[in-house]
């Protein structure tokens, strides 16, 4: 990953509402959601989402795909992939780095 790529998709990622949706459609995996099940989860006007969909689209974190009348909208887990590829790959000036462990994590 390019370091402007990197720059777009965490610009994107730097506002909450927008956090907050494409963690919603990291959590809804390859199904993806559509506008309004996104709107009716985050409690958000359409209008806004619509805007916030869009610029994570254009920053290559969230695709969109026409199905029918509706649109879906999926996390691009190959892009966050990328990214955090991206911001680990100088961890422990290259001398690899211990596995980190969460305190109290059944799936760490």
């Amino acid at each position: 990953m390019e370091e402007k790529t990197a720059v777009a998709a965490l610009a994107a990622l730097a506002q909450p509402l927008r956090l907050r949706t494409f963690r919603a459609l990291v959590g809804a995996g390859p199904d993806g959601m559509t506008p309004g099940t996104l709107c009716s989860m985050l409690d958000v006007a359409s209008s806004s989402l619509s805007f916030h969909l869009k610029e994570l689209v254009h920053a290559g974190m969230v695709t969109q795909e026409r199905d029918g009348r509706n649109l879906i909208y999926r996390a691009s887990l190959e892009r966050m992939s990328e990214l955090m590829d991206y911001l680990a790959a100088h961890c422990c000036l290259g001398a690899g780095c211990e596995e980190i462990t969460v305190p109290n994590c059944k799936n760490c």
